[in-house]
């Protein structure tokens, strides 16, 4: 696949989803979304996210797949509980991670944002290794980004409150952002 410099990071497996389109013209990228996800829900390290992102997840093959039928959803990057990380859409590129969203009244967070899924759960502590490579992404994508700042690293609970939760309270934002700080 021809990736034009800079837009697929190289330390990452690259897992390129169908599901992105155009960030509209002139529009910089100014937020980051930090999201979990897992399938079936607290169950890792099966490929199924791949495969979801992919478009080729067979819906029928687990009981709580039957509502993800012919959904269309992607993710910049996501880090397994190891703290591997995939991208499966390039930087200049919307993803599909935000949904219906708003961030200090602006609409449409997929236009600006990089989103990044953890493999978790609200309520299930983020391994080390995770917190380690979200650090480390997180710094990359803030020295290629310089509009992402501390203050525009959010959840996607910030910015679809009552629609979505992630990435819950078991992430513990705080030692994150000191992290980021400390760099």
């Amino acid at each position: 696949m021809n990736r034009p410099p800079g837009h697929w990071l190289d330390d990452t497996r690259h897992s390129p989803s169908p599901n992105f389109n155009p960030r509209p013209q002139g529009v910089a990228v100014s937020l980051l979304v930090i999201h979990n996800i897992s399938l079936p829900k607290g169950h890792y390290g099966n490929g199924f996210v791949e495969q979801l992102f992919g478009n080729c997840l067979d819906c029928s093959s687990h009981v709580d797949f039957a509502n993800l039928t012919d959904l269309r959803v992607s993710s910049h990057l996501f880090i397994d509980r190891l703290g591997s990380s995939v991208q499966f859409v390039g930087l200049d590129h919307r993803a599909w991670h935000a949904g219906q969203s708003s961030f200090l009244g602006r609409e449409n967070c997929n236009d600006f944002s990089i989103g990044i899924e953890l493999e978790g759960i609200d309520d299930g502590a983020y391994s080390e290794q995770q917190y380690h490579s979200l650090v480390q992404l997180s710094r990359q994508l803030m020295t290629r980004y310089p509009q992402i700042s501390l203050d525009r690293i959010v959840g996607h609970s910030d910015i679809a409150p009552g629609r979505k939760s992630d990435p819950g309270p078991a992430f513990d934002w705080g030692r994150y952002l000191a992290a980021l700080a400390a760099s």
